[in-house]
């Protein structure tokens, strides 16, 4: 009796999890076994599971490949069921993209699990530093759900900037062009369907964060990089599957914009506050979300980068 009530209790949970997950991840399929896990453009919150970001699903012959692997061991298990769904085999490998949070922290769940976890060498020395403060600083947010979660960097990370990569006949290429959201991030580039699956070099329907770990004017060299790729759809890391007009409307025109004017008031040894207030006014980008809450503060910490600069 007592086995039985615990099955019952663990296909209950991992019912609920699965209608957790519906409730803040979207599907879309982008090509034969090619899926976007959407999540939400606000923050980080107990209810979305600290799953505000995007994730990429692609099934292969040998075994499912996801791209990133959520902020905590329950957004793992959350991912892990979406997957399961969309191709029916179990998760082969897990290929980072960066180093912010959401899209690590589930890598120990999925080692345990036997999944192969890949990042290039760059991200996962970021992740290394970042890992311990990054977990403390989200169980404020989620509590519970961060039991059990610890860091784990690739074991192998991959030397190089560029390493192309085949499972059961699917390639693809883990790309770094240059020092963006974090430092080591990356991108994921199915050259045979064009799909790319950008990380945080690209955020859409929401405004980017520029963070302490950001250099703005470097994320808007490796942003023109990636989008040289002409990809003919894009994952990007937070909002809408978009095409490359819309990721230049809401991502490259956005960094030009704080770049060329902040760079252009620390030349001038204007003072934060001068460059804030010259640029507090961004009417083609006022419509995205987030935009009141972090412009500014992006104003701030991309002039005080190139103010240390001078």
């Amino acid at each position: 009796m007592k086995k039985i009530l615990l099955a019952l209790t663990g296909a209950l949970m991992l019912f609920t999890q699965t209608v957790r997950a519906e409730a803040v991840l979207t599907v879309g399929k982008l090509g034969d076994g090619i899926f976007a896990l959407i999540g939400q453009t606000g923050a980080r919150l107990y209810e979305n599971f600290g799953l505000n970001a995007n994730y990429g699903v692609i099934d292969t012959p040998d075994g499912t490949i996801l791209i990133d692997s959520g902020a905590s061991t329950m957004a793992a298990k959350l991912l892990e069921s979406e997957a399961r769904k969309l191709t029916g085999k179990p998760v082969k490998w897990v290929i980072n993209t960066g180093s912010q949070d959401h899209r690590w922290l589930g890598n120990a769940y999925f080692a345990v699990q036997g999944a192969q976890i890949i990042a290039l060498q760059r991200t996962a020395t970021t992740q290394a530093r970042l890992g311990k403060g990054q977990i403390e600083a989200l169980a404020h947010e989620l509590k519970e759900q961060m039991d059990g979660t610890a860091p784990a960097p690739a074991a192998k990370p991959l030397a190089g900037d560029t390493q192309t990569l085949t499972l059961g006949g699917r390639t693809l290429e883990l790309r770094y062009f240059d020092h963006a959201h974090f430092d080591g991030d990356a991108v994921v580039w199915l050259p045979k369907e064009k799909i790319l699956f950008s990380g945080d070099h690209i955020y859409v329907d929401r405004l980017l964060g520029i963070l302490p770990e950001s250099n703005a004017e470097t994320w808007l060299k490796a942003f023109n990089q990636a989008v040289a790729l002409q990809p003919a759809r894009i994952v990007p890391g937070h909002g809408r599957v978009c095409d490359v007009a819309q990721a230049q409307r809401e991502t490259g025109d956005y960094l030009t914009f704080v770049v060329a004017g902040t760079k252009q008031s620390a030349e001038d040894m204007a003072g934060v506050d001068a460059a804030v207030d010259a640029l507090k006014d961004a009417p083609a980008f006022k419509h995205l979300r987030n935009f009141d809450d972090l412009h500014r503060g992006n104003v701030n910490r991309a002039y005080l980068r190139f103010e240390s600069a001078q």
